[in-house]
């Protein structure tokens, strides 16, 4: 039988866009059929609550309210709860996972990483990186960039995109980098948890711990994913109004055609 798990999730304890506390999403997800979920709250240089005048460890133990408080509720209610964070850089959004607070404490220099240090460090860590919504295009963001050299995987089915195109687009783009397709609820309220809203990913395993996942995604072994039907299906006209970069390993920018990248042999 496999396992079902929410990737990406907020709570209002750290992510300023957040409506619902972690406790929350407990039941919710659990009455879904839902093994675990894992929390993903904006980190620093994002939508966080935290402030930043606060010591290094405070800042960490404040960020890290929402998945506590989440994870005591698991544990009484019987859901896995699993620790992560969605790190955003200019527009271009990546979750982070396999690493906990403890490590984040004894590492303050991961508030201001480039994604090339992040990749390095977190893979050196052992845990993974998976892009984001790499195709969202709301007035917040300027443009899109890939980084196809910089992570493990790419979250091709996000439940909080507006359009199915971004989708679309993610998905024929991690295949055709050859990357580890993930998919999420980008679920901000409890409330919003619902059979035909969120989405998750399967595995054969149930997970004992967060490095479970990071071998799933480092190895391809992702079961398959809960989204709705039709959600990621390829027409080849799907519109990118928005300027593209793509990134090499050194973050330099390799190409801005992303049709010619996606048509490539």
């Amino acid at each position: 039988m496999p396992y079902l798990y929410e990737t990406h999730l907020h709570t209002s304890q750290s992510s300023a866009c957040g409506v619902s506390e972690g406790r929350e999403y407990i039941t919710r997800y659990k009455d879904l059929g839902y093994a675990g979920i894992i929390i993903t709250d904006h980190f620093f240089r994002g939508n966080s609550t935290v402030d930043p005048s606060l010591p290094w460890k405070k800042r960490v133990e404040r960020f890290c309210r929402g998945y506590q408080d989440a994870r005591n509720e698991g544990e009484r209610r019987g859901l896995d709860v699993f620790f992560g964070w969605e790190e955003t850089y200019d527009g271009d959004d990546y979750l982070v996972y396999g690493l906990d607070g403890n490590w984040l404490a004894e590492h303050p220099e991961a508030a201001s990483w480039t994604r090339k240090e992040q990749f390095r460090a977190v893979s050196a860590a052992g845990g993974c990186v998976v892009q984001a919504h790499p195709f969202r295009q709301h007035h917040y963001i300027h443009r899109v960039t890939l980084s196809p050299a910089l992570v493990h995987g790419v979250e091709a089915a996000n439940a909080g995109n507006r359009e199915q195109s971004y989708d679309a687009l993610a998905w024929v783009y991690a295949r055709k980098a050859g990357l580890t397709i993930t998919a999420g609820s980008d679920i901000h309220a409890a409330g919003d948890v619902d059979s035909s809203t969120v989405f998750g990913i399967y595995l054969d395993a149930k997970l004992k711990t967060i490095a479970g996942y990071v071998e799933a995604v480092k190895s391809n072994a992702i079961r398959g994913l809960r989204i709705s039907p039709g959600r990621c299906d390829y027409q080849g006209c799907e519109e990118i109004t928005l300027p593209v970069e793509i990134l090499d390993a050194d973050e330099r920018v390799s190409g801005r055609d992303i049709r010619e990248y996606l048509e490539e042999t």
